[in-house]
């Protein structure tokens, strides 16, 4: 399992703006453009720091990126 961070299902929850947490980010140099939203990282407000857009919950998986097994 350590090289899985822990994962044992292919429904992994991924780092968007549905989540309760995420927000966009405020600082221009992570926003991109700045009016089309080309980000590539989301504010993370249970982990006071910024994440990778659409990666794996970093709140339930950790800094390791999981991996399904199927």
């Amino acid at each position: 399992m350590d090289e899985n961070a822990g994962v044992n299902t292919s429904k992994i929850t991924f780092c968007d703006l549905r989540c309760e947490h995420a927000s966009f980010p405020e600082n221009d140099d992570i926003d991109g453009s700045g009016t089309c939203r080309t980000f590539l990282a989301l504010w993370c407000g249970a982990l006071n720091k910024y994440v990778t857009k659409n990666a794996p919950c970093e709140v339930q998986f950790g800094a390791r990126r999981p991996k399904s097994t199927f």
